[in-house]
């Protein structure tokens, strides 16, 4: 993965139940996620979109390589999981990234996830019919 020259920078993702670990080098834009190219792992537009936006924002395209490992969580979850592994690696890689990066809201752990289902209930929040007679 890496050689003797070569500095990799190692970052975690988190997003809903999702996990990333991005290890980070300079290179030719190639970016793997679990052993695939990653317009086959994210097989949507928009997942591929939401997940290399801070190569976009730090204008770094085409110039890094990424290799990722992600478990856990859906489609969506993991995008954003890879989006704030990456932004975090980009950090580390040139401090100079942070205003633009923090700017654009990629290094904020976006906290939200699945409420718990509660006892008594049939759902998190929903109520078993009510019926007054």
């Amino acid at each position: 993965m890496s050689s003797a020259k070569t500095t990799t920078l190692t970052a975690v993702g988190r997003r809903k139940t999702a996990s990333a670990r991005v290890h980070l080098e300079r290179g030719t834009g190639e970016i793997t996620i679990n052993g695939k190219p990653a317009a086959e792992y994210l097989y949507t537009e928009a997942l591929l979109k939401t997940a290399t936006a801070p190569l976009r924002v730090s204008a770094l395209d085409g110039q890094v390589d990424a290799f990722i490992r992600v478990n856990g969580g859906g489609p969506n979850g993991q995008a954003g999981a890879i989006s704030h592994a990456l932004a975090r690696a980009l950090q580390k890689l040139d401090a100079d990234l942070r205003p633009p990066l923090k700017k654009a809201g990629l290094l904020t752990r976006d906290g939200r996830m699945k409420e718990r289902k509660k006892p008594g209930r049939p759902g998190a929040r929903k109520r078993f019919q009510f019926s007054q007679r």
